[in-house]
Formats: C-alpha cells, sequence, structure tokens
C-alpha cells in the first residue's frame, strides 16, 4: 500500500483530470482518505460506480451532494456503460478552457491525461475496459486484481492510466470496514461470513425494512438482533443440516449473495445528509 501511495503521488504530476472512482451504495466508506488528500490540488471527478445496485433516490443526493462541495460527479456502470457518456462530457468541460488556450496558441491537441483511483473491486479496470470498447485491463470479482499502472490510450482525446487499488491500513469508524465488507471490496474470509451477515440484515432491518421483509418473507423484523433475522431466514430458505439445525454458512452466503446483486432491492448503505464532514 505505501508503494502505491508513492506510485500515484509521483504519477499525478502527469495527469489533467483524476477520475475518482466510489461505490454508489457506499460513498463515504469507498472514499480511500489517502486518495482524497493526494488529489486534492488536481481537478476531479467523482464517478458513482455500480449506481443500478443503489437507492436512485439516494443516488440523486450524493450527486447533489458533491455537487455542493464544488466536485461534479455522475452515476455510471462500468459493466454495461450506462453513464460514461456524461463523464467523459464532463472530463472535456473541465479541460475546455485550457484546451482552448492551447488551440489559439497554435498548439497541436493532445489528449485528455486521466488517472482512475479507487479502492479495490470498485470496478477500475472494468471501466477503463467499457470505455476503450476492448480488454485492455486484467479484470475480477474479487479486490486487488490490478498490480501495477498502466496507460491505455482510448481514443485520440483521452488517455487513461489504471492504477492498483488501495485500501488504508486503519479505519477510524468500524462502519466503513463493515460496509466494505458488505459490499465485497474485503474478501470474506477476513470476517466470518455468519457475523457479516448477520450485521447486514441487521443494517437492512432499519434501512429497508420491507424490502428485506419481502424478500426472506419475516413476519416482523422491529428491534430483532441480526443473528436472529439470520437464523430465521435460514428456516424460510430451508438451509438446514441434520438435526434441523440452521446451516449458517449457507444462508450467510446467500444473503450476501443477493444484496450484492440487488435482490433484497437497490439499497444504499450511506446519506450524504449523515456526512457533514464529507470530503473534508
Amino acid at each position: 500500500m505505501a508503494k502505491t501511495r508513492r506510485m500515484l503521488s509521483e504519477n499525478l504530476k502527469l495527469i489533467d483530470v483524476v477520475i475518482e472512482l466510489l461505490d454508489a451504495r457506499i460513498p463515504k466508506s469507498s472514499q480511500n482518505p489517502e486518495i482524497n488528500k493526494l488529489a486534492r490540488n488536481k481537478p476531479r471527478v467523482i464517478a458513482l460506480n455500480k449506481s443500478d445496485l443503489a437507492d436512485p433516490e439516494k443516488n440523486n443526493l450524493w450527486i447533489n451532494r458533491f455537487k455542493q462541495d464544488g466536485i461534479d460527479a455522475v452515476c455510471i456502470n462500468a459493466i454495461t456503460g450506462e453513464g460514461l457518456p456524461n463523464l467523459l462530457a464532463q472530463l472535456r468541460k473541465i479541460m475546455e478552457p485550457e484546451l482552448k488556450k492551447a488551440a489559439e496558441r497554435g498548439r497541436r491537441s493532445r489528449p485528455i491525461k486521466t488517472m482512475i483511483v479507487g479502492i479495490p473491486n470498485v470496478g477500475k479496470s472494468a471501466l477503463i475496459n467499457k470505455i476503450a470498447g476492448r480488454a485492455t485491463a486484467v479484470t475480477g470479482d474479487r479486490p486487488g486484481v490490478t498490480r501495477n499502472k498502466q496507460w491505455v490510450r482510448v481514443n485520440p482525446e483521452i488517455q487513461l492510466m489504471d492504477t492498483p487499488g488501495i485500501l488504508w491500513p486503519k479505519f477510524d469508524d468500524p462502519q466503513t470496514g463493515m460496509n466494505l465488507a458488505f459490499t465485497g471490496a474485503i474478501r470474506d474470509e477476513i470476517i466470518d461470513i455468519a457475523t457479516l451477515a448477520s450485521n447486514l440484515l441487521e443494517v437492512l432491518s432499519k434501512l429497508y425494512p420491507e424490502q428485506l421483509k419481502s424478500r426472506y418473507k419475516f413476519d416482523e423484523i422491529r428491534e430483532k438482533p441480526g443473528h436472529v433475522l439470520l437464523e430465521e431466514a435460514g428456516r424460510k430458505r430451508g438451509c438446514l443440516v441434520s438435526g434441523g439445525e440452521v446451516d449458517y454458512y449457507r444462508i450467510s452466503s446467500i444473503v450476501l449473495d443477493e444484496f450484492r446483486a440487488a435482490k433484497i432491492g437497490r439499497i444504499t448503505l450511506e446519506s450524504p445528509e449523515e456526512e457533514s464532514d464529507f470530503n473534508e
């Protein structure tokens, strides 16, 4: 991680605009404070990836929040390409004054140099491949696939740099680490899967109770702890072992998979109105 931070700091000198990729379901938790510090003096566009999995109303609230902070933001889906024209338009908008000056001085047009930064598994390589229209970056559904920086010439207008995702060594807020684990930015092996699924169900019971009740056929969920909800979900889904005991590993895997695939619903775990210190 220290090596990656040094590399990012050095390469920022070559960059015109930083594309900061965040997970739309957890915009606060998925913003690495190290990246925020490193990129502070560079023009920046925030791309809220996986916005198709997030609450549409919350997506709009986050876009407005970033605008209030003076940062352009767009919702995208790096897999389907939805929102990419808006992202590219923002890059051109930011660089328009500088490119116009260069043209007036008779200088030949050059590509806009951008760096895509973000935490592991947020979709950086998938975004590069979609913009470029070809498999130029290695992708995967697990954190830490990209290992080295690489330049990708998208078209005559834009040149992209992919970089490894970096997680910070310590989370001051335990909920940040939990949110990252819920969405898969942290490997499932790091936290006991039943504990993770129980915590997720408890959070969802407060934020999206109706969606949770509908998906797992719960009769009542108010004030029930997560481990009780997990056991009930296991029995409702028939995840049982000999003796009628709940197979906690199986139902935990189901809950996490269904949350990450938006089968429970389009869910956002963080609201901008709760983040008064965001981007500070």
